[in-house]
């Protein structure tokens, strides 16, 4: 189990929290935006409903958009937007 941060193409990270629960699918989203650039897009997974609530609150306090959200599995699958 690890979190993965990668750069997948210009302006498109992806980050993996699956198997974390709160509140680090949190602080390593924040991270992982921080070192990304207005515009860019990560795609959010991770399996832990109750981070959800928290990422939403944090997007919104910061500025980003939160544009494309797959529940549809037990793995969240969200897209970001950074503001």
């Amino acid at each position: 189990m690890g979190i993965k941060f990668e750069k997948v193409d210009e302006g498109d990270y992806l980050l993996d929290c699956c198997g974390y629960v709160c509140p680090h699918p949190q602080m390593y989203t924040k991270k992982a935006l921080q070192k990304m650039g207005s515009g860019d897009i990560l795609t959010l997974r991770f399996d832990n409903p109750s981070s959800g609530e928290s990422i939403s609150a944090m997007c919104d306090s910061e500025g980003n958009e939160l544009f494309e959200r797959d529940e549809s599995s037990s793995t969240y699958v969200w897209k970001i937007r950074k503001g």
